[in-house]
């Protein structure tokens, strides 16, 4: 289904006074232009999130608020032999969680037991630093200024809300070591992708998520569900850095008895495959609050079309595609 949505070009506030969703900030962007400015507690939801493909290593580490707590975490698959380390905290109420109300120059925070995060953030990129027993990562993250990113408010209604950008395919380099060894991460061979979320949400919600990565400013971006009938989306695919809206709702097909098998995303102007190589299960159920995702790591192949309608070949991009359901 083809969408109808407006590029958003300057400086625009989230909220109304009142905390309602501003009507001016429903819209997309290239490089991020909304100012958070959420107020009060219940329902709102703000995160930064970090993922991390290397020939040898994914990554993934998280810094949230969800009100009621503050969940961060890392995990690393090791891809040569399928080790897999995860550490997490909960932090009561968020408590000494710090996160800026932009996507851009500033730092977000938090500590909780053993558990370190700080992702800080300058015009040349962001250094990520995060320490847990037997994990410490340390690296830059580097952002041209001409490089896009996919920035979108998804509005339910006017009281629930999300504004999110996903930026793909930033060259990282640095070091993560794990159980005593360490491995350098190089530009040429090793990509970060950031979600940064922020708004209110419905109780129950069900997403799915695809981004890929890939050398000389080569990304894709895909999701769906959550945004059905809202008449925005998130999907687009990048070109040495440029970002081209992919404007429709896109089919997701997939086997959720079987996550290994071939994923397929498609539309009008996109026909992706994804193949994935390891599938990361996870469960909570805490009565009201509990999520199921189911995250898989692999490479991508078919085609995406720019704005000026050429056929991207989507082959050799590396990175996930996910289905997430949450009560929370």
């Amino acid at each position: 289904m083809p969408t109808t949505e407006r590029e958003i070009t300057e400086p625009v506030e989230l909220c109304l006074p009142d905390g309602r969703l501003n009507p001016a900030a429903v819209g997309w962007t290239r490089h991020p232009q909304h100012r958070a400015n959420l107020r009060g507690w219940g329902r709102t939801k703000r995160w930064e999130y970090w993922g991390i493909v290397t020939p040898t290593h994914v990554v993934g580490t998280v810094l949230s608020s969800i009100d009621y707590a503050g969940v961060h975490g890392i995990y690393v698959l090791d891809r040569r032999t399928g080790e897999e380390t995860d550490r997490g905290a909960i932090e009561p109420l968020a408590r000494g969680v710090r996160m800026p109300a932009h996507c851009g120059p500033g730092s977000a925070r938090a500590q909780h037991g053993g558990l370190s995060l700080q992702f800080d953030t300058d015009g040349n990129g962001t250094r990520l630093r995060v320490s847990a027993p037997d994990v410490e990562l340390d690296v830059v993250v580097r952002r041209d200024p001409e490089h896009e990113s996919m920035g979108v408010v998804v509005p339910w209604s006017d009281r629930r809300f999300q504004y999110t950008v996903k930026d793909v395919a930033l060259p990282v380099s640095g070091r993560l070591v794990v159980r005593g060894q360490e491995t350098t991460l190089q530009e040429s061979d090793s990509f970060a992708v950031l979600d940064h979320g922020r708004g209110r949400w419905p109780y129950r919600m069900t997403w799915n998520w695809a981004a890929g990565s890939g050398a000389g400013g080569r990304g894709i971006q895909l999701g769906g569900k959550w945004t059905d009938g809202t008449g925005s989306t998130e999907n687009a695919v990048l070109v040495e850095g440029r970002m081209h809206k992919i404007g429709e709702e896109l089919s997701w097909e997939y086997d959720r008895t079987d996550w290994q098998r071939p994923w397929r995303i498609s539309g009008a102007t996109v026909d992706a495959r994804f193949h994935p190589f390891h599938e990361r299960p996870s469960r909570t159920n805490l009565g009201i609050v509990g999520s199921e995702t189911h995250q898989c790591f692999g490479e991508f192949s078919g085609w995406a079309t720019t704005d000026d309608g050429e056929r991207v070949d989507l082959a050799g991009l590396v990175g996930w595609a996910e289905e997430a359901r949450q009560r929370w």
